[in-house]
């Protein structure tokens, strides 16, 4: 009797477990499957950004979708947040329990995304289609980052030249709609919008921005190839862009521009101080409220003004601080006579700095960069330099443009520091890098600002570990730029946040930093254009330098500045509490 009780109590407690394994085994194949539908939808999703973004898809080098514009009427953006609605919930009913850490990583932050997208879509600011800082107005320069070199090239870009004005009868809807909900820019920054619109107002095509790539065909082309596409050229401006443009101008002119708005804060708008909490959140990728971020701006700034103070010194400056800035913006010797000039020292400087870099990187980016000139129809209203990252496919090398417009305001002493943020090894090193490593293509070709411009901001301060500075005004230069992002958080937080009129950023940058009144206004009208966008520099770079000096307390003479930089790099851009997490995980891994 007790055999038997024992043999049947063995057979129930063997189909207890085998039916548990299973169970596990089940759960394991639902998961994997879950896995291989996140990684499918990882790429479907990324095709469908390509399709519904045609101008950033032919700026990565795809060049499928080289004949349309970006669809951006209503009913298209009602339906991409439902889609994102959609997606969100597809994603949340996923098992990760069997995911490789990889994917968990790429499944946080592509959740992230979707949720990002969904919560700013109720503020409605796709209401306000027009920047001076880019669109419509400027889609010429949509050509600069085309691979223009075939018959086929060409037509392409005629093909959507023709369909402009589809475009821009959805740019019309857009603005109209803003008016009626109120929601409007700032008159101020529409002024500068205003004059970008008269560069297509003109009586002959060949006198358009759009015709510029036409003038200069490229030898790849035969006469009669050229001869084809000037004439089609010609006729496409004259019959389409042209006229369009002028529908936009008289719109903009006599219906959009009196309805703008006098305020610069984005808080003025409904719903306004809400929507800057927000962007502030999702630009610093942090919980910093406005509040915070303005006083650690203050404190910064203080800070940074102290080590000012010590170049003063040095130089044995006799008078006060504004005084010397002032002598700084004023006198001749810091500046280039012109443009050319100003270029070549910009383009020495880089390659100067390019063969000091294995002296703190252990891997650099096989793509190459160059430099180029800003378009002379944005450089009078755009900053001094922007970073143009490579075509994806290989086809464009990365490009760092710098600003020649009024050499007399570009003091030489700026320009160290603005080629290790922008080129390396700033956002050339960090983009290009992360093109090349082994991530999904949302990673590949996204990121976060707060770590992008956080990395650039930081590259300026290794300028003394890799030998510049060398001249006190340099430094002081230096400084400049850390101070002019310390500063952005002030002013950025002032307007959109605490009611600070332009007039008072603008005196408040100046009283604190060497930049000239050219740049500080662009830049004052750069924050009020892009609210919450500024308060990432500082906010990333004070994030790395903590985490740098956490990694040398702790590890002391095993400190690797290659290795640490390795450990900041290798996973793309990432928000800043992941990055804190790797570097701790990192760190506890050498001390054990």
């Amino acid at each position: 009797m007790f055999k038997l009780r024992y043999i049947l109590y063995t057979l129930i407690l063997s189909l207890i477990m085998f039916i548990a394994f299973k169970g596990i085994d089940l759960m394991k194949n639902v998961s994997n499957v879950d896995q291989e539908k996140f990684e499918m939808l990882m790429n479907s999703e990324y095709q469908k950004y390509l399709y519904d973004n045609p101008i950033s898809a032919s700026y990565l080098g795809d060049l499928r979708y080289n004949t349309k514009w970006n669809d951006v009427s209503l009913d298209k953006i009602k339906a991409d947040n439902l889609h994102d609605l959609a997606i969100i919930d597809q994603l949340e009913k996923m098992d990760l329990s069997s995911f490789t850490e990889a994917n968990i990583l790429n499944f946080k932050l592509f959740l992230d995304q979707y949720k990002n997208q969904v919560e700013l879509y109720e503020f409605k600011i796709y209401l306000m289609p027009f920047s001076h800082r880019g669109g419509i107005q400027l889609q010429h320069e949509t050509a600069e980052s085309l691979p223009l070199t075939t018959l086929n090239n060409y037509e392409d870009w005629l093909t959507r030249l023709e369909n402009i004005n589809t475009y821009i009868d959805q740019i019309i809807i857009l603005a109209r709609n803003g008016v009626d909900s109120g929601i409007v820019p700032p008159k101020i920054l529409m002024q500068r919008v205003k004059k970008q619109l008269d560069f297509h107002n003109v009586s002959s095509p060949i006198d358009s921005p759009f015709y510029k790539v036409f003038k200069n065909l490229p030898n790849t082309l035969n006469n009669e190839e050229k001869n084809y596409i000037a004439q089609r050229a010609q006729t496409v401006i004259s019959e389409v862009v042209t006229p369009a443009y002028a529908k936009l101008i008289q719109f903009f002119n006599d219906e959009y521009y009196p309805n703008c708005r006098e305020t610069i804060g984005i808080s003025e708008i409904p719903n306004g101080a809400k929507y800057y909490e927000t962007l502030a959140r999702h630009f610093t990728t942090t919980d910093y409220d406005p509040d915070y971020i303005h006083n650690k701006g203050l404190s910064e700034v203080e800070r940074i003004k102290k080590e000012m103070y010590k170049i003063l010194d040095q130089v044995q400056w006799q008078g006060t601080f504004s005084e010397f800035l002032e002598y700084l913006r004023t006198d001749s010797k810091f500046y280039f006579e012109t443009s050319e000039e100003l270029f070549t020292e910009y383009l020495a400087t880089s390659k100067r700095i390019d063969p000091l870099l294995v002296k703190l990187f252990k891997d650099l980016p096989s793509m190459p960069y160059g430099l180029k000139p800003i378009p002379m129809e944005s450089a009078p209203d755009t900053t001094t330099a922007y970073y143009q990252r490579p075509a994806a496919d290989g086809s464009r090398a990365g490009y760092y443009y710098v600003n020649l417009y009024m050499p007399e305001v570009r003091p030489k002493y700026e320009i160290e520091a603005l080629s290790l943020h922008e080129a390396m090894p700033g956002h050339h090193l960090q983009i290009a890098y992360t093109m090349e490593l082994d991530l999904p293509e949302f990673r590949k070709f996204g990121g976060y600002t707060a770590f992008v411009e956080g990395w650039g901001l930081y590259s300026e301060s290794l300028g003394d570990e890799l030998g510049m500075y060398k001249d006190p005004y340099s430094k002081f230069g230096q400084l400049t730029y850390e101070m002019w992002r310390a500063v952005r958080l002030v002013v950025d937080t002032g307007m959109h946040y605490k009611g600070w009129t332009r007039q008072e950023a603008i005196e408040y940058f100046l009283d604190n930093a060497a930049k000239t009144k050219q740049d500080v206004i662009n830049e004052i009208d750069r924050y009020i254009n892009w609210p919450g966008q500024a308060l990432a520099y500082k906010i990333g770079e004070l994030k790395i330098k903590d985490l740098k000096q956490k990694s040398q307390e702790l590890l002391g003479e095993d400190f690797d500045i290659k290795e640490f930089h390795h450990q900041i790099l290798k996973d793309g851009g990432i928000p800043l509490y992941i990055l804190e997490e790797n570097i701790n995980n990192w760190i506890n891994q050498q001390i054990q």
